[in-house]
C-alpha cells in the first residue's frame, strides 16, 4: 500500500499597492527565484496568526500596514524529487490578498527582517513569470494568479 502524502500547513501573502502592483521577493538562498512571502503554520496557530508572524519575520510589516481583502485555498504542491521537510511531502497553502494601507511602500523593510529575501520588487500580476519559480511551484502560482487576478499564464 502506498504511503499517504503529508502536506505542511502554510500561508502565503499577496501584498498589493494602490496601483495594483504586487510584491514579490527574491529568495536569499536561491538567486533569481522570486515568490510571494510565505511560511509554515505552527501548532495551534490560526492562518491569520501565521500570516501576521510571517509578514513580520520576512518583511518587518506590521498588521496595521495592511488589510485582508480575500482568502483562498487550499492550494497544494509537492516538493521536488521526493524531498521532504520535517516529514512533509509538500505544502498546503492558504493565500491571502492584502492591500497595503501604509502611507508608502517603505513599510516593507527586508533589511530589518530575517534574511528570507535578498530583494523585493513590485510587479503587475500579468508580468509575473513562472520561470522565476522552481518547477514544482509553477502550477500553484498559475492557479493563484488566475483565481485572484484572472491572469492566464
Amino acid at each position: 500500500m502506498a504511503r499517504r502524502l503529508r502536506f505542511r500547513p502554510n500561508v502565503a501573502a499577496i501584498l498589493r499597492r494602490a496601483d495594483g502592483r504586487i510584491l514579490i521577493g527574491e529568495r536569499s538562498d536561491a538567486p533569481g527565484c522570486w515568490q510571494f512571502p510565505q511560511g509554515g503554520r505552527k501548532r495551534r496557530e490560526t492562518p491569520e496568526q501565521a500570516l501576521a508572524r510571517e509578514l513580520m519575520e520576512e518583511l518587518a510589516l506590521a498588521p496595521a500596514s495592511y488589510r485582508c481583502v480575500e482568502q483562498r485555498g487550499p492550494y497544494r504542491y509537492r516538493f521536488a524529487d521526493g524531498y521532504t521537510k520535517a516529514g512533509f511531502d509538500g505544502q498546503e497553502q492558504a493565500y491571502f490578498l492584502l492591500d497595503l494601507i501604509a502611507d508608502d511602500e517603505s513599510a516593507v523593510n527586508v533589511a530589518t527582517a530575517q534574511p528570507e529575501f535578498r530583494a523585493v520588487r513590485w510587479v503587475d500580476p500579468r508580468e509575473f513569470e513562472l520561470d522565476w519559480l522552481p518547477a514544482f511551484k509553477r502550477e500553484t502560482y498559475r492557479q493563484v494568479l488566475r483565481d485572484f487576478f484572472g491572469v492566464m499564464l
